[in-house]
């Protein structure tokens, strides 16, 4: 029946124009059977999660050390946006395959190059977005400095970013040269920008953790700061002693 139609066809319309016709078809095929990317940036002008090729270019081109990789569903995409970007930076499209933390005794951390005279701070979310809370300890002595939350709905890094700024200004009259360690490349960048940049959108629930992140980004532009910003490298010390143990 179908060759039939095409010699029908091409009687009437002339080889070329069905050949062309064919091409055309062919060509509508494979763009409906592509199947659509979802791109995160890790490290960018806007970090975040883009629908398209072409939003998430305006993001990287130009940028100095911009870290990207496209995911197949926006579900994988968003979960690996609230990741590290070292876990997928780099890596194929396969699952990623996280290495082993390892395990180090608090007494090796000086002579591994951690500076002991540090506060280290980190967050906790159970579910992202989902119930959030975040701290920080003095490194010297173990003591927790601070410990905010549980807030109902938030998610890890403005966790991150938050317990940054709450550190800071703790520290900003008294101890203005201590260093900060954070796990976080996102919330330390969003320090640098002086912005958090969440794509969660208010609601009811996040109200009053986004009251704190109002005031946290008004202390960063009405306030400047000696407080080196450090970023804890897991895959050598092990982990953040501020982290919960939630893992």
């Amino acid at each position: 029946m179908c060759v039939k139609f095409w010699r029908i066809a091409a009687r009437r319309f002339g080889p070329q124009r069905i050949a062309i016709a064919i091409l055309c078809i062919e060509k509508v095929t494979r763009l409906a059977d592509k199947k659509p990317k979802f791109y995160v940036v890790w490290q960018g002008r806007e970090p975040g999660v883009y629908s398209s090729w072409d939003a998430c270019q305006k993001q990287i081109s130009g940028f100095s050390g911009a870290k990207y990789k496209s995911f197949d569903t926006m579900a994988k995409a968003k979960v690996a946006f609230q990741q590290d970007a070292d876990e997928h930076w780099g890596k194929g499209d396969g699952a990623p395959k996280k290495a082993t933390t390892p395990v180090v005794d608090f007494q090796e951390l000086s002579g591994l190059g951690v500076n002991m005279s540090a506060w280290c701070v980190d967050a906790a979310c159970k579910g992202n977005p989902g119930q959030l809370e975040y701290q920080g300890i003095d490194l010297a002595t173990g003591t927790n400095m601070f410990h905010m939350g549980p807030y109902p709905e938030g998610t890890v890094n403005i966790g991150e970013f938050l317990a940054i700024v709450h550190a800071l200004a703790l520290l900003h009259e008294k101890e203005p040269d201590t260093p900060i360690y954070s796990d976080s490349k996102i919330g330390i960048t969003w320090i640098r920008q002086g912005k958090c940049k969440t794509k969660l959108p208010p609601s009811a629930d996040s109200q009053r953790l986004f009251n704190l992140v109002a005031r946290a980004e008004k202390w960063l532009a009405s306030h400047s700061w000696k407080n080196p910003i450090l970023k804890w490298e897991t895959s050598r010390w092990g982990e953040n002693p501020a982290d919960f143990g939630r893992k």
